[in-house]
């Protein structure tokens, strides 16, 4: 029983390694003088699912993370599916001119306050607390789901990028007992409010109004906003991306849009289920292209 028991061990750290990760997580500078190119591998078709995981202690206010972020980033994915900015990704076809269809289904959250990875995550780190959750039986191994993991602010993950300029979200592909998932880290941008969330500091450092009143949530929804964008027609790195390996939404980086004042005072530029939102746009690989809120 004892070896029965060590093999199953092994197989499921194996079936656990990250595999086929998509284009690197640290970019460049935003590049808007090329198309997007397809390189003939899957896009996301139908309905995405989407499920959270926060990672780190989420019932420890300031010192960790905040109930009021989990409420904005819920309530932001929850309304974005089939919106005219979502529906921008039915600009990229597959092989067969297929494109990702703009529906995204929230499809569960679970919270993990264990600090089981500690507090500096690996990209192998992130992928291993999704394949927990499937260990324990919180989330099905969905084929077509997205798995996010959000962090609290006392959780770094260096090797993903998060924290550095230009710092994109990193996303992967993984698979679990040899059934394929899709996933990316989201950092806590509380943790580096410059590099994460620039468009809510001012230029003495100050933090600025935020549309939800909730600092990390709302720049999180943005960051957010472009891992989906990415992952969706991106998946396992060779679908669509311009010469300059960017994909879709990191073209678009701290590009807004025609903004307005929100209720609090706070800059805002979309308005979902009730609430507002100011969310970097997304690349309508229309013609020669160019950045947007919505399609068509």
């Amino acid at each position: 029983m004892k070896n029965k028991t060590i093999n199953l061990l092994v197989l499921l750290l194996l079936t656990a390694i990250t595999f086929a990760p998509t284009i690197s997580a640290q970019r460049g500078p935003s590049r808007n003088d090329s198309r997007m190119v397809y390189h003939n591998g899957p896009v996301m078709r139908g309905a995405s699912h989407v499920y959270f995981i926060y990672y780190g202690c989420w019932s420890c206010g300031m010192q960790g993370g905040r109930v009021e972020t989990q409420t904005v980033l819920g309530n932001f994915v929850g309304t974005l599916g089939l919106s005219p900015y979502f529906l921008i990704n039915s600009t990229y076809p597959d092989s067969a001119g297929i494109g990702p269809s703009g529906s995204l289904v929230l499809s569960g959250t679970v919270t993990d306050e264990t600090y089981a990875y500690g507090n500096e995550l690996t990209e192998a780190d992130v992928s291993a607390i999704v394949a927990d959750r499937f260990s324990e039986g919180s989330f099905p191994v969905d084929p077509a789901g997205i798995f996010l993991v959000f962090a609290t602010p006392d959780v770094s993950a260096i090797q993903t990028g998060f924290c550095n300029p230009s710092y994109s979200p990193y996303h992967a592909r993984s698979a679990f007992m040899g059934a394929p998932y899709h996933f990316a880290f989201i950092g806590n941008a509380a943790r580096c409010p410059v590099p994460a969330a620039p468009q809510f500091v001012a230029p003495d450092g100050s933090l600025l109004p935020t549309p939800n009143g909730d600092f990390a949530g709302d720049a999180m929804a943005s960051i957010t906003a472009r891992a989906l964008n990415m992952i969706v027609t991106n998946p396992e790195g060779n679908g669509w991306y311009d010469r300059y390996y960017l994909e879709n939404a990191e073209k678009c980086q701290q590009m807004f849009g025609t903004t307005y004042t929100a209720a609090n005072g706070a800059r805002a530029n979309m308005q979902l289920g009730g609430k507002d939102y100011l969310i970097e746009q997304n690349w309508v690989n229309n013609r020669k292209g160019y950045c947007s809120l919505s399609y068509p």
